[in-house]
């Protein structure tokens, strides 16, 4: 007998005494009381900034999450004007920070959605430069990724966000901004 049967034949007699008792699996989720909270708290656990401001005070909302960016992009479409803010060009490397909007946010992960609508540009936007600082209405969090499937269109092209870019070496030390940005900054606008 081969390992390979050997193998193969111990799972098998594993899976003939193996209980085979179903288990439910739910269908609804807990509700989240409070969405922008709970969405709060996961962007934290992430390691990006987030501030909550009512509209009027976007702009200057914007300025502060830019600290010392110098040349920032702004996509089309964005819905205020951002101070030293320009259109992409083809060079996306001459930009310290880009701002957009974002589809949606979910709660429970503390994740971003952009569907590269108005405001928010193309993919590589949100990739290259070092800071990202994206503008989310709170009524646009979701409690969860059902509901945040559910709210998307399956035929736009979507990029989910959550927290900085970042990766670990063998020994889990985490660095920042290897394959994006380095900083993520989300602005919920309260009203």
């Amino acid at each position: 007998m081969t390992a390979r049967e050997e193998i193969l034949a111990s799972v098998r007699a594993a899976l003939r005494t193996a209980d085979r008792t179903g288990i439910p699996v739910p269908r609804t989720h807990p509700a989240v009381a409070d969405v922008v909270e709970v969405f709060a708290a996961r962007v934290a656990d992430y390691r990006a900034g987030l501030t909550r401001c009512p509209a009027a005070e976007l702009p200057a909302a914007i300025r502060t999450a830019l600290g010392p960016a110098r040349k920032v992009l702004v996509p089309p479409g964005f819905p205020v004007d951002v101070e030293g803010g320009a259109p992409p060009g083809t060079d996306l490397t001459e930009f310290d920070a880009v701002v957009t909007t974002a589809a949606l946010g979910i709660a429970t992960t503390g994740t971003i959605v952009l569907d590269h609508g108005p405001g928010q540009g193309r993919r590589a936007l949100s990739l290259v430069p070092d800071v990202h600082v994206c503008v989310l209405r709170a009524d646009r969090i979701v409690p969860g990724v059902p509901q945040a499937v559910a709210a998307l269109d399956p035929a736009r092209p979507q990029t989910w966000i959550s927290g900085p870019s970042a990766t670990s070496d063998i020994e889990l030390t985490r660095v920042e901004g290897v394959h994006g940005p380095r900083t993520l900054h989300v602005i919920v606008i309260t009203d």
